[in-house]
């Protein structure tokens, strides 16, 4: 049983959506699943000032905080983060600027990684935040498990074959990208259990 944490940032909900059916897909194909957010930066005052923002706050206030021992625990990686300006979040960067010590010691090499995003409007830098990510990961040693043009579920979300994107310009995730949401966790368990096994 493969050991998969799947890591996200979500300011307004869409990526904690979209954490949320990776869980679920990865959990159904039998893998051991845990759910982290990455920390809130931003000062509270300003979280609050948006509505939107502090409802999502408190729609995830029972998720736990990723810490570096989850990161150590897992055979594979699903992250999921907002782009900003072409790249991830920076709560995100923020958390994966904490990871040097275990990366030193070669605590995050020889597991699998994919990663999703979103942004405001199409063509919005969500490619380059998932290729950026990417890079992260082949800092650390990851094997990348994107999910490439193998299935159906990946045109019908747009057809991007780095990982699945969303326009974050409604208030939820449509069923097309969960679906291929879906086809990408479980082709990282899939891949996860032949690395790790």
């Amino acid at each position: 049983m493969s050991k998969i944490l799947v890591v996200y940032y979500s300011t307004y909900g869409h990526n904690h959506a979209m954490a949320q059916a990776a869980a679920d897909a990865a959990e159904a194909t039998g893998a051991e699943v845990r759910l982290r957010k990455v920390a809130e930066t931003a000062p509270e005052e300003v979280v609050q000032a948006q509505e939107a923002w502090a409802a999502q706050k408190e729609r995830e206030s029972d998720v736990p905080v990723v810490s570096t021992d989850d990161m150590v625990w897992a055979d594979g990686y699903f992250f999921s983060a907002p782009t900003r300006y072409g790249g991830a979040a920076s709560q995100m960067r923020s958390f994966i600027d904490t990871l040097g010590p275990i990366w030193q010691e070669g605590k995050l090499a020889d597991k699998t990684f994919t990663a999703t995003s979103s942004a405001q409007n199409d063509h919005g830098g969500q490619e380059t935040t998932l290729l950026t990510l990417y890079v992260t990961a082949m800092h650390w040693g990851c094997v990348l498990v994107p999910p490439g043009y193998t299935d159906g579920t990946v045109f019908n979300a747009g057809g991007n074959p780095y990982g699945t994107t969303v326009t974050a310009n409604s208030d939820s995730v449509d069923d097309a990208s969960l679906a291929a949401i879906r086809h990408q966790a479980e082709r990282l368990v899939r891949f996860t259990d032949k690395i790790a096994g």
